[in-house]
């Protein structure tokens, strides 16, 4: 096949880096500088040219987020540094000896400088960048070792598929960076009623429905689900030298990762207790779900001298939510029928208000539970139930037990 006349090469290569640039804008900056029309317009334009010219084709294309054919199964990797799991505290005396361990197992007497993350109900994933540019991506799996996810997470819009530099100088020769894939609840529901709409099965809650996007065999069924994406950390990074976290997340969004706002960094003691009540009362009003918060250690060197045990490391840990549960009487049941025919039981409910908005309605699952609970005075838990309220979405996203429902 000859080669594609000079100024198409051209032209392919400047829609590339103008599509690389306003997917930035619009997916990580929230700040886009054209229309979706615009956008979509450049996008077809790409793929219609490198169909032309398959041999202009590249992994870091755009166009890549479209999805690739479908494989048969995920391969696996092993995770050069483990993802832990993290310790969990439930109340404030859990993270007062949180920080006594740390300074005594730093010998220290002095406040200890943190950062405060909200903690993401998401998916882990760990994405490896090559000269800046995504070479693979994979789950977190046992911790250490994962599934190979690669062409999935090229269909989230957020991921950078090349490191945002002008020409990839000064990014590091080889980064390993750590994020949690969501779903925002307002594109949640959206797509869970468009499943209804079409007589498919609604997802439990955004967790599952992210888990379950990233492990599609098709990366096309992937690249119609709405993923999202904070990074939070690192495994190994060559060539560069950071001193703390805070500096590490700042690195990381100016090679275009996107970082959640709602950071706090560098703070004490007693300002991690205070932002965490702060996330608890605001966490019903954000457009995603978080269950609790993350406090780390800021200082890299000292999170190296502490270091970690089998399970999780000795310098951050968990601050969860408490789950929110309420009780109400099921009045009626009202059996839905889809357009192919799956019936849907909805309870109807004595009202009942649950993080601060009212509950008549939940979809119900697993008979056996609901039959012991109606044994029992007719009372349901509802973290028993499909919420069904649209407009109350944010403020239910807390709850427990949603988990069981696929």
């Amino acid at each position: 096949m000859p080669d594609p006349d000079p100024q198409i090469i051209a032209k392919v290569e400047n829609l590339r880096k103008t599509l690389h640039h306003h997917n930035h804008r619009y997916y990580v900056l929230d700040d886009p500088e054209i229309s979706d029309a615009g956008y979509d317009r450049m996008m077809q334009e790409l793929i219609r040219l490198e169909e032309t010219h398959p041999q202009l084709t590249r992994p870091d294309s755009p166009s890549v987020r479209v999805g690739a054919p479908p494989l048969t199964r995920f391969d696996s990797i092993s995770h050069s540094i483990p993802m832990l799991s993290l310790d969990n505290g439930f109340d404030d005396s859990a993270i007062l000896d949180f920080d006594k361990r740390v300074k005594k197992n730093l010998n220290i007497e002095d406040d200890i400088t943190y950062t405060a993350e909200p903690k993401m109900d998401g998916v882990a994933v760990e994405l490896i960048y090559e000269s800046g540019k995504l070479a693979t991506a994979s789950t977190r799996g046992d911790g250490v070792t994962g599934e190979l996810i690669t062409a999935n997470v090229k269909t989230i819009r957020a991921v950078p598929l090349l490191m945002q530099t002008s020409d990839l100088s000064g990014v590091p020769s080889h980064l390993e960076v750590r994020g949690e894939v969501f779903i925002g609840i307002e594109a949640f529901h959206k797509y869970n009623q468009e499943r209804l709409d079409q007589g498919l099965p609604s997802f439990a809650n955004p967790r599952n429905a992210a888990a379950g996007s990233l492990r599609q065999l098709d990366s096309k069924i992937t690249a119609g689900r709405p993923l999202d994406v904070f990074f939070y950390g690192v495994g190994i990074v060559a060539d560069v030298v950071l001193e703390s976290h805070w500096d590490l997340l700042q690195s990381l969004k100016g090679w275009g990762f996107k970082i959640n706002p709602l950071i706090r960094p560098r703070i004490k003691l007693k300002e991690i207790l205070a932002f965490y009540r702060e996330l608890s009362e605001k966490r019903h009003q954000l457009p995603y779900d978080i269950d609790g918060m993350v406090i780390k250690v800021d200082s890299l060197s000292l999170q190296q001298r502490l270091g970690a045990t089998t399970r999780s490391p000795r310098w951050a840990i968990a601050y969860k939510f408490e789950a929110l549960q309420e009780t109400t009487v099921l009045e009626n049941i009202e059996v839905q029928v889809g357009r192919t025919g799956v019936l849907t039981p909805v309870a109807h409910l004595t009202p009942v208000k649950v993080g601060g908005a009212t509950v008549s309605r939940a979809t119900l699952h697993n008979e056996d539970e609901i039959e012991s609970h109606a044994e029992s005075e007719d009372l349901f838990s509802m973290s028993d139930m499909r919420l069904h309220e649209p407009e109350m979405a944010r403020k239910v996203s807390g709850l427990r037990g949603l988990e069981q429902l696929c």
